[in-house]
């Protein structure tokens, strides 16, 4: 067309710069969800010159981590968060699993319900669900502390497994399992060898998210504590008296297991897509 010179065309100026809308909000959407973790990574080697935590940062220093374990208090509830959370995932993953099968690959009397109480048991309020756990646990009269946090953690983490696991089942192509039955497997053999190594990375999936979620819940254990502090229970409490720079130190090491273990899983499975072409 005459007037409109060879490479432009209409609105092309304007597709310029708007092209970098969506990248720029990208960036900065991640900027502002890793920020505070790389503050609190920060704050684990300022060196204060007193054992509470500062917004002044003083300079570097390794001195938070060789005095990790000297608050006692501190160090007994993080081990017992992380031993409750380690319990609840291993115990609530093989729950959750089973569920997700049966919900994924069966049609049976009650379905519908159990779907239905799974999705409540995860869009209900925690602050609704913690109540609820204390008044059944002060109607049976059970000691509150260790026992009842570690039972009301599997309580909310299977449901978040089974959800995994089911989606995982569901996406399964059932003709691999019915051609290792034309291979004379039995039902045992088809599932250990071929419908177990499908869903395995939802199972480890569902597997992180209730350690996850087990780890870093506050509100639900608070009502069902009793007398046990956990690491999320510790840092509420110390707010009061002023946080040490410890708990930074502690947040790291957990922030770097988990992203190693999601770094792992995510290598593992480029890995496996490169060896299946």
């Amino acid at each position: 067309m005459r007037g409109v010179t060879s490479g432009s065309r209409p609105g092309g100026h304007r597709k310029r710069w708007t092209r970098f809308i969506l990248p720029g909000y990208t960036y900065l959407l991640m900027l502002y969800l890793v920020t505070p973790i790389l503050m609190m990574i920060l704050y684990g080697f300022n060196n204060i010159p007193g054992d509470r935590q500062s917004a002044r940062f003083y300079g570097f220093t390794l001195d938070w981590y060789r005095r990790l374990l000297e608050n006692p208090d501190l160090t007994s509830a993080f081990k017992a968060s992380v031993v409750i959370a380690v319990l609840a995932a291993t115990i609530s993953t093989p729950l959750g699993t089973l569920l997700g099968l049966a919900l994924g690959r069966y049609w049976f009397r009650g379905r519908g319900a159990t779907n239905f109480v799974i999705f409540m048991a995860i869009a209900v309020p925690e602050i609704v669900l913690g109540s609820s756990l204390l008044s059944m646990f002060v109607q049976v009269r059970a000691p509150l502390g260790y026992t009842t946090i570690l039972l009301a953690h599997i309580g909310f983490d299977t449901p978040f497994v089974a959800v995994v696991v089911r989606a995982r089942v569901s996406g399964m192509d059932q003709s691999m399992e019915e051609a290792a039955k034309d291979l004379f497997a039995t039902p045992l053999v088809a599932f250990l060898r071929v419908t177990l190594p499908v869903i395995a990375p939802g199972i480890m999936a569902g597997f992180m998210l209730a350690f996850v979620l087990s780890l870093d819940d506050f509100v639900i254990t608070q009502f069902v504590s009793g007398q046990q502090f956990t690491f999320p229970l510790w840092v509420y409490g110390a707010i009061k008296i002023g946080i040490p720079p410890s708990v930074n130190v502690f947040g790291t090491i957990l922030f770097l297991t988990g992203a190693s273990i999601a770094g792992f899983g995510l290598v593992r499975s480029l890995f496996r897509k490169e060896k299946a072409f």
